[in-house]
């Protein structure tokens, strides 16, 4: 990865004596949408946070555009940006109000080739709060205040983006539209993005890259086709062929649909491939990575035991 903005190097963190991350590594491209998964209790906030500044670690190294995020200047915060899972603050503020008061901290910041920060009725339009800008903050409705809670991450043009359940409270409507958000961000400001959901379809949906993080450590890095053939194996393949129908299951489904052509070229129709889903490829990986663990565990000598 030729651009890095975000490096992590064997990160550890322990709470007492529970080791929560064990020796964690990745990196983000500038640009890049990137999906943290994992299962409650993974570590994932713990790695978020870390990133963000906002908790130190244990041990390891980590770098986000550059810095240390444990001692980082002022100016580094500039150029990221956080979407919490909620904010309750501010409730007698305007919505406009707030995101100008929250804009002027950005406005030192600002370069020629990255403005800081958004225009106000820009930055509502995007969101689609552009009709509530005058109403008190305690008036919207939770999906109102959670398209808040992505302008407030989004007003100072960062160049990385923290997303936590980004679109929880979300109708269909607003998924939409953030997703166009998110997309529009990474085509335009080349900002990178590291999300964590609960939500896999979005996860495929947005991300160039996840990442699966289990019992403290990442088990799998990469696209979801990719991580789909890594966990299963073999993809199902449909077609017809003069009126009947057939199905087969294959570990290199673009070699066998090329045979197919070649051998009976025009004659098959209703063709389709399906790959393993992203969540039963996630479930598939967790698992497996959880049993080979309790595997080695069952070996380990108990205290006390002959050597």
């Amino acid at each position: 990865m030729s651009d890095p903005v975000i490096e992590v190097d064997d990160l550890r963190m322990r709470y007492g004596a529970k080791d929560v991350l064990t020796g964690v590594d990745f990196h983000v491209g500038r640009g890049e949408v990137v999906a943290l998964l994992g299962p409650n209790g993974a570590g994932k906030t713990t790695t978020i946070e870390i990133l963000e500044g906002f908790r130190s670690r244990s041990d390891g190294r980590v770098r986000v555009l550059g810095e240390d995020p444990a001692t980082a200047p002022q100016s580094w915060r500039a150029g990221i940006g956080i979407v919490l899972q909620s904010w309750r603050d501010h409730g007698r503020w305007s919505v406009r109000a707030l995101l100008e008061h929250l804009g002027e901290f950005y406005a030192p910041y600002s370069t020629p080739e990255r403005r800081r920060p958004r225009d106000t009725d820009e930055l509502l339009a995007t969101v689609g709060l552009d009709g509530l800008a005058d109403r008190r903050i305690a008036k919207l409705s939770g999906g109102e205040r959670r398209r808040l809670d992505v302008a407030i991450g989004i007003v100072g043009r960062p160049e990385v983006l923290f997303l936590d359940e980004p679109t929880a409270g979300f109708d269909p409507e607003a998924r939409r539209d953030f997703h166009d958000i998110v997309h529009g961000l990474v085509d335009l400001d080349d900002t990178s993005i590291l999300l964590t959901t609960h939500d896999l379809a979005e996860a495929e949906k947005l991300a160039d890259r996840i990442l699966i993080l289990s019992r403290g450590r990442i088990v799998a890095d990469g696209s979801p086709a990719q991580l789909a053939r890594e966990a299963a194996g073999s993809s199902e393949v449909r077609w017809t062929r003069g009126g009947e129908s057939f199905v087969h299951a294959d570990h290199d489904a673009t070699a066998f649909v090329r045979g197919l052509f070649a051998q009976y070229g025009e004659e098959i129709t209703d063709l389709e491939v399906t790959r393993s889903s992203l969540e039963e490829t996630y479930m598939a990986l967790v698992h497996r990575h959880e049993a080979a663990e309790d595997a080695v565990g069952d070996l380990e000598p108990t205290e006390g035991a002959a050597r």
